[in-house]
C-alpha cells in the first residue's frame, strides 16, 4: 500500500484530528504545529503568538481509497473559511484556516476547490494555499484527545457514520 500526506489547519487541532480519523481510506492523522518559525514549538509558545505556527494536523492516507479532493471537501465542511484568525470561541493567528501542500497536484487541487467554495459564501474566504513547511507534532496529551478524555468532537462531517 502506498500513502500519500495531506496538511491541513482549521482551528482547533483536536476537532480537526478527530473528523478526519472518521474517513474511510485514513491511516493516520497526527495534530501538531506548522507554518511558523523556530524549531520544537510547544503548546505553550504557540499560544502564546510568538513562533506563527498554526495548530494543524498531518494526514496520511491512503489514495487508492480516499482522494485528495474528498480531504478538501472535508476540510471546508468542518469550519469556516471566511473567520480570519478564528474558529468559533477560538481566537487567535494558531487557529487560521489553511491548506498546507505537498506537491504541485495538491496545490492545484487546493486551489480549485477553494474557487469552487468561495461560490458557497458570501463573504471572502481567508484560507491560506501554502507549500508544506516541517511538521512539528504537538505534545502527546494532543494526540486522540476526544479519545482520551471523552467528549464530543466540535466538527460534524455530514454524511459520515
Amino acid at each position: 500500500m502506498s500513502t500519500q500526506t495531506a496538511t491541513f489547519a482549521a482551528g482547533c487541532f483536536w476537532g480537526v484530528e478527530a473528523a478526519f480519523r472518521q474517513i474511510p481510506g485514513v491511516i493516520d492523522v497526527v495534530s501538531g504545529y506548522t507554518g511558523g518559525h523556530g524549531d520544537n514549538p510547544t503548546y505553550r509558545q504557540v499560544c502564546g503568538h510568538g513562533t506563527g505556527h498554526a495548530e494543524a494536523v498531518e494526514v496520511t492516507f491512503d489514495p487508492d481509497r480516499v482522494g485528495y479532493e474528498r480531504l478538501l471537501d472535508v476540510f471546508w465542511q468542518i469550519h469556516d473559511p471566511t473567520q480570519l484568525n478564528r474558529q468559533g470561541p477560538d481566537v487567535g493567528d494558531q487557529y487560521r484556516s489553511a491548506i498546507f501542500t505537498h506537491g504541485d497536484g495538491q496545490a492545484r487541487a487546493a486551489a480549485a476547490s477553494r474557487e469552487r467554495e468561495q461560490t458557497k459564501h458570501a463573504r471572502p474566504i481567508v484560507t491560506q494555499i501554502l507549500p508544506a513547511p516541517r511538521f512539528w507534532p504537538a505534545e502527546e496529551y494532543h494526540q486522540r484527545y476526544f479519545e482520551k478524555n471523552g467528549g464530543a468532537a466540535c466538527h460534524v462531517i455530514p454524511g459520515v457514520r
